[in-house]
């Protein structure tokens, strides 16, 4: 019994096998596989590149990020020292305009830095 189901299901499997070769035309398979095999090509090529460029990335980073932290570190403190020199500012005009109230023109009553603060989220 179970040799004359495998027989059965095996002639089945042929016959579907045939309905779909006649459904699709060997050309357009074969133009399908070509296709496919272009665009893997493509694909590997693309891949290498992108490859080769994380390799390069990397390397050029190890290079310079020494430089990118001691750069940073620079201009915190270089930003510090602004902040600083912008608080004596303030309070030296405050101090002036306290002593001589007519020392700036009414414009310069309000505030000059209107900058982002760039450490807030936006």
């Amino acid at each position: 019994m179970e040799q004359t189901e495998k027989e059965t299901i095996r002639e089945a499997s042929v016959e579907v096998s045939n309905e779909f070769k006649t459904l699709i035309d060997a050309q357009d398979l074969e133009s399908l596989k070509q296709l496919q095999h272009l665009i893997l090509g493509r694909l590997q090529d693309g891949n290498a590149v992108l490859s080769h460029f994380n390799e390069f990335s990397e390397n050029c980073f190890a290079e310079v990020s020494g430089d990118f932290s001691r750069n940073t570190r620079l201009l915190k403190s270089m930003k510090t020292d602004l902040e600083c020199i912008f608080q004596k500012l303030r309070s030296m005009k405050s101090r002036i305009l306290a002593t001589y109230p007519d020392a700036f023109p009414d414009d310069s009553k309000q505030v000059l830095d209107q900058r982002p603060d760039l450490e807030m989220p936006l």
